[in-house]
């Protein structure tokens, strides 16, 4: 009797998306097992962080279906999907920028807060007792991220690539199961690129993490994710493992014109 394949944590099924006239996304189908690393390549424009969007609830696609551990998520809102483990980040940093570091870290934290508000006000002790294991816990993911040193840095005047880290440290605190990085290599440099290539790779070890990764240095995902997907003009064009992304034809074409024939 064959054993029946595991079910996906995260999956899109035919997931399409118009904006007016633009048909973003269509038809876009892609499954991320447990402790995956997936890949999300694409030339500007292509809709891979439209599809974010629509996985972690931000849109809502015109047709298909969305799934986080088997469960349809399609009509549920972004906190609800967070509440089932999905974490993100974005193009655009979002973290308060009159915090430190370390502020940031335990705000990000609210959702799995037990204390109430009036607790918090008046300083009962649970609500203390809440704050200090946010606070541990805060500075457990700094420790892992390599970012405890700068804990008291206020995040207003930090390099962009320190705060992409800081973002990403963010998300982590949150416990997330299935993590979702949309660019977080952007402002940073090769040798920073492959520093955090080799940190995604000890989340998955270590945290026991699925990861999905939009980026657009191309190199760097193909070496560090175990299965990619490639959209163009909100389809996709290709899938496979790096190996044959990085020989296919159609995909070196779309991101280097005619006539190109590898990828790298």
């Amino acid at each position: 009797m064959p054993v029946p394949e595991p079910t996906p944590v995260l999956e899109t099924d035919s997931v399409s998306i118009r904006f007016g006239g633009v048909q973003a996304l269509s038809d876009v189908s892609l499954k991320i097992g447990e402790g995956q690393i997936v890949g999300i390549l694409g030339p500007n424009g292509a809709g891979k962080t439209t599809l974010f969007n629509c996985v972690s609830g931000f849109y809502k696609p015109g047709r298909g279906r969305i799934r986080i551990f088997g469960e349809d998520v399609t009509d549920m809102k972004p906190e609800s999907r967070a509440q089932l483990g999905l974490g993100r980040t974005f193009q655009q940093v979002g973290l308060v920028r009159s915090f430190t570091i370390l502020e940031n870290l335990v705000v990000a934290q609210h959702a799995n807060v037990r204390a109430s508000g009036l607790a918090a006000i008046v300083g009962a002790p649970s609500a203390m007792r809440e704050e200090r294991l946010l606070r541990r816990r805060a500075m457990d993911v700094l420790d892992f991220m390599g970012l405890a040193d700068l804990r008291d840095r206020p995040i207003g005047g930090l390099p962009y690539g320190t705060l992409k880290m800081v973002e990403v440290a963010a998300v982590l605190a949150t416990d997330p199961s299935i993590l979702m990085l949309d660019e977080p290599l952007a402002g940073a440099s090769g040798e920073e690129g492959s520093a955090f290539c080799d940190r995604v790779e000890q989340m998955r070890a270590e945290l026991g993490l699925s990861i999905i990764l939009i980026e657009h240095h191309v190199p760097l995902v193909l070496r560090t994710s175990d299965y990619v997907y490639v959209l163009n003009f909100g389809a996709l064009l290709a899938e496979g493992t790096p190996d044959d992304v990085r020989d296919n034809a159609e995909v070196a074409e779309a991101y280097m014109g005619e006539g190109a024939s590898t990828l790298v």
